[in-house]
């Protein structure tokens, strides 16, 4: 029984990890940046009401999808037939298309570190990626790595955090009474941070492990507030060390923000710790994007659920070929990234639906309190969503 229970609790852990690490990637690293920069100690209120909005819809998500022993996809194709169909084609567009980014990016972290081409660290890491989903135990293998790779990351930035000296009391302060507020920049976050593929990644993880159901009901809900929490718990940490190094007044290099403050904080030594961090944030992104798109697949393809892992690796092998051979696709990048902002309310507004549907949820009696607080972020990042596809307009006619 104790096994079982330690089994279990690992698998818990290893999907909040995976879907904070899924979205603890290259951009996460330069949105934080950039917003630091943007907005200085305010940034904090940024993030303080994006964890609550985060919390909210993984809580409605990982609770409906657990209760059902359901996959996204599945839900939604139960809630409005065909629906889940459009969900996986934009969960898998946008993962494809982000996960050439995210290669790309631990490409560049070996680059920092060794000295080799981003196109030769970017194979490298893509045959790491491989390597753990050619092992019988691929589930576990990856729990482990993505916990590791997550504290690793977190007490790395801590470093570089302390050692940036912030003002800490400004950055409180301001995280309860922002001198300004950026919508715009809550959305991104949020989207960033759940959105896509990464709302689903973990709550698909605990299906295939096999935790479903009332009686693990709990344990669920807390595997998902802990995702979301070391998320931000890296956020604000990586906050903190860029926002001590702008009120030092030094001048963040606008190719590459992010490094700029790691090395700016602490050096050569904090050059090097960015090209860890970068490393580990783009190979676990890469195993996130890969494992998650491939598993709204599962559904659909009974070749594809018996041999999803050799479609995960397929998935890895595809992205790395085109980022060696055409880089970063800008046209499709645009598009698709556009099209990411209007993922969370449609997939978080379905769930929502089938929080309610007794062919999906059995007796389960969803808490009238959470649903409405989800539709409150469904409504927000809709409408947020669809400026910003207006916004980008003329940038996915051009490159179209």
């Amino acid at each position: 029984m104790g096994d079982k229970k330690s089994t279990q609790w690992k698998v818990l852990l290893g999907a909040a990890f995976l879907m904070a690490t899924s979205s603890i990637g290259p951009g996460f690293l330069t949105q934080t940046t950039v917003f630091t920069q943007k907005l200085g100690a305010s940034f904090g209120f940024v993030i303080l009401f994006t964890i609550i909005l985060d919390v909210i819809a993984q809580m409605n998500v990982w609770r409906i999808i657990g209760i059902s022993g359901k996959r996204g996809q599945d839900i939604a194709n139960m809630v409005f037939p065909g629906l889940g169909y459009l969900v996986a084609l934009l969960i898998v567009a946008g993962g494809l298309a982000f996960n050439i980014g995210n290669v790309a990016g631990a490409g560049l972290g070996l680059n920092v570190l060794f000295g080799v081409d981003a196109k030769v660290g970017a194979v490298i890491s893509a045959a790491i990626a491989v390597i753990v989903f050619t092992v019988k135990e691929a589930g576990k293998v990856m729990d482990k790595l993505t916990a590791l790779a997550g504290g690793v990351m977190i007490l790395l930035t801590l470093y570089v955090a302390v050692t940036s000296n912030p003002p800490v009391g400004e950055a409180v302060m301001r995280t309860v009474d922002p001198a300004t507020v950026d919508f715009m920049a809550i959305v991104t976050i949020v989207g960033g941070t759940v959105g896509g593929y990464i709302t689903f990644s973990g709550g698909h993880r605990l299906i295939d492990a096999g935790i479903t159901g009332k009686e693990n009901l709990g344990q669920i809900t807390r595997s998902a507030t802990t995702g979301v929490l070391v998320t931000g718990i890296m956020r604000v940490l990586l906050f903190l060390a860029t926002l001590g190094v702008v009120a030092a007044g030094l001048a963040l290099d606008p190719k590459n923000p992010p490094a700029s403050v790691f090395q700016l904080a602490a050096g050569v030594v904090g050059y090097k710790i960015f090209g860890i961090v970068l490393f580990f944030a783009g190979i676990t992104s890469v195993i996130g994007a890969a494992y998650t798109s491939v598993s709204f697949l599962r559904s659909f393809s009974k070749t594809i659920d018996i041999n999803y892992q050799k479609f995960i690796i397929a998935f890895i092998v595809f992205s790395t070929i085109v980022f060696a051979v055409i880089g970063r696709p800008v046209a499709v990048l645009v598009i698709v990234g556009t099209l990411n902002g209007l993922i969370l309310p449609v997939t978080l507004g379905v769930i929502l639906l089938g929080a309610y549907n007794k062919k999906i949820v059995g007796d389960y009696h969803h808490p009238y309190w959470m649903a409405a607080l989800g539709a409150v972020v469904v409504v927000m990042t809709a409408y947020m969503g669809i400026m910003t596809v207006i916004n980008n307009l003329p940038k996915i006619m051009a490159a179209l």
